[in-house]
């Protein structure tokens, strides 16, 4: 679950959108985006930028009630379904197992090469902390999160993995900006206060997923509202999205 925690009121500055036009969203799970990044997407697709989504796992470990044979197609499914929601309609997977991602050379190699081939001048990633607001952050986030973090570096040297230029996948260096979100020293914003509606619908068509959470879980609208809504002390913002920017 990737969202933007901003616990207490911190100086943030509204993200300037127009340095970049190709956007990679990296995150371990389905469903993950759709946690209140999913409004950002929404926005920027509508403002004609082109958005693709890269997920490590399929979140075959994640319904409790059903065998990871069976949730795995299924949840893959229904990210493509949220993704197609906020106009996103390329959505790759990796091949590691929920649960038990580890961070390390394999990742960072798998994650370099889809950034390669995907060429985005803006990389979106999940937070890496141990801490997600006052809760431990899930261990695929943390290994994912910072893989990401040194596959923007891997990807524009060429002797870093330089086997897949062999298989035609060749050094990108136009990486420019990198955006992390939930992270605890967030510094821009993304204002989607008129982007709401898409976000809740992209978590509802997580159908699966969500039937099987307790009943007294959050619903999506519950959920996608309060995230958004948590900057807002900050921001002056009934709805945004925050994020950590770095220079690539």
């Amino acid at each position: 679950m990737s969202t933007s925690p901003v616990m207490t009121p911190r100086p943030m500055e509204p993200l300037d959108e127009s340095t970049f036009r190709s956007v990679l969203v990296v995150v371990a799970h389905p469903d993950d985006i759709e946690y209140g990044m999913a409004a950002a997407v929404d926005r920027w697709v509508k403002a004609g930028k082109t958005v693709s989504y890269l997920l490590a796992s399929r979140g075959e470990a994640g319904i409790d009630t059903m065998n990871p044979s069976e949730a795995g197609p299924v949840r893959e499914a229904e990210e493509r379904a949220g993704a197609k929601v906020v106009g996103v309609d390329v959505v790759d997977f990796l091949d590691f197992h929920d649960g038990v991602i580890e961070y390390g050379v394999p990742l960072r190699r798998e994650l370099c090469r889809v950034m390669r081939m995907r060429q985005p001048d803006c990389v979106v990633s999940q937070g890496h902390d141990v801490r997600f607001m006052n809760m431990l952050s899930q261990s695929d986030h943390r290994a994912v999160g910072l893989a990401t973090l040194d596959a923007v570096r891997d990807c524009g040297n060429r002797w870093i993995f330089a086997d897949l230029s062999d298989e035609g996948v060749e050094p990108w260096a136009g990486i420019k900006t990198v955006l992390v979100g939930a992270s605890p020293v967030a510094t821009h914003y993304v204002d989607v206060t008129d982007n709401l509606e898409p976000a809740i619908a992209s978590l509802e068509a997580h159908h699966a997923y969500n039937d099987a959470l307790p009943a007294d879980f959050p619903t999506p609208r519950d959920l996608v509202t309060m995230i958004l809504g948590m900057p807002a002390e900050s921001t002056g913002l009934p709805y945004s999205v925050a994020f950590e920017r770095l220079q690539a």
